[in-house]
């Protein structure tokens, strides 16, 4: 095998690992909302400079298929344009300078990228097979992972270096990846939806919630025993928000012997929680001493701390307990 075809067959081995790891610490640093040992968010990084380390192995080869002039280069090269925006908008992110690019935030233009070239990755494999045999898993190529993961690892500590010298205001992320925007400062705090849900307009006189028991209004609700917790929302579009929350805990007004319980939106949104997680649920209906917004789920909302954003339903309309257990459904709502 001569040594120009020896370097296509290594850099494609380490693309067929370091692109669905890149998946998966993606999807998972997007999921989680408690800080472990090791951040999901970092990690993700990490793997994304390993992928961008390979360029100039990579480089040469997609030149050269591109002078072949197949009906394939299009592909090749629209693949290689989505991963540069997805590599792009990322590192843009991690800096803080901002959060949006046109109409889409950030987010939107990194995920939908790696979504789309993820699809085109599939593509361009199947007609483009990377063989892996047995003489392949050796200790040579573990030792040549490894070296480019060290390298990718040393990248992401110099960036976040750079960063913080600079004083970027992405030097403070979270360990989700998320910046801090309008902590204690409920009117500063951004209004996300999730996907197709527009904010409905509730009048709160005429506003119900429906109970395993009955149905109880929002004078209902604030006639309960009321606390006030302090709780991060860190939403997946990669902001987090710090605020005091007032409401009721779960365990409080809905009791249950069943497996779940099913949290349902005014818009059809709708979270499955454990049934043993009641008391760690709230139904708020104040934040920052104050009513919520609209747009932030008036009347209620609940507040799940330690789950993503999209756990926190907003204009809640419907809490029942479920024999469907809680793992029953998508990690993330598709609408």
């Amino acid at each position: 095998m001569s040594q120009s075809s020896s370097s296509l067959k290594r850099t494609n081995q380490a693309l067929l690992v370091l692109v669905p790891l890149a998946v998966a610490t993606g999807l998972f640093a997007n999921t989680i909302g408690v800080d472990w040992l090791i951040d999901p968010a970092t990690i993700h990084g990490v793997v994304a400079l390993a992928i961008a380390l390979l360029t100039p192995w990579k480089a040469p080869i997609v030149q050269r298929g591109l002078g072949m002039k197949r009906k394939s280069r299009w592909n090749s090269l629209a693949l290689l344009a989505l991963i540069a925006i997805t590599l792009g908008s990322g590192l843009l992110h991690t800096t803080g300078l901002t959060d949006r690019i046109g109409p889409l935030t950030l987010m939107q233009v990194h995920i939908g990228a790696a979504t789309i070239a993820l699809l085109l990755i599939v593509f361009h494999y199947r007609s483009h097979r990377v063989p892996v045999r047995k003489p392949d898993l050796n200790r040579r190529s573990f030792l040549r992972l490894a070296t480019l993961g060290s390298a990718a690892a040393a990248t992401w500590i110099v960036w976040e270096g750079v960063l913080d010298v600079a004083g970027a205001e992405g030097a403070d992320r979270r360990f989700t990846g998320s910046h801090e925007r309008g902590s204690f400062n409920p009117a500063a705090m951004p209004v996300t939806s999730w996907l197709n849900d527009r904010v409905p307009r509730i009048d709160g006189e005429e506003w119900t919630i429906a109970l395993d028991d009955g149905e109880l209004s929002l004078v209902d609700v604030k006639a309960r025993p009321q606390e006030e917790l302090t709780a991060v929302l860190d939403c997946t579009s990669a902001w987090y928000s710090e605020q005091v929350w007032t409401g009721v805990r779960l365990d409080r007004l809905i009791t249950t012997q069943k497996r779940s319980i099913e949290v349902v939106s005014a818009t059809g949104y709708a979270r499955r929680f454990p049934a043993g997680d009641l008391d760690k649920l709230w139904l708020v209906t104040d934040v920052g001493g104050e009513p919520i917004s609209a747009g932030h789920g008036f009347p209620a909302r609940i507040v799940a701390p330690d789950r993503r954003g999209f756990w926190w339903v907003k204009w809640v309309t419907e809490i029942r307990s479920s024999d469907v257990p809680s793992w029953l459904q998508l990690p993330f709502p598709i609408t």
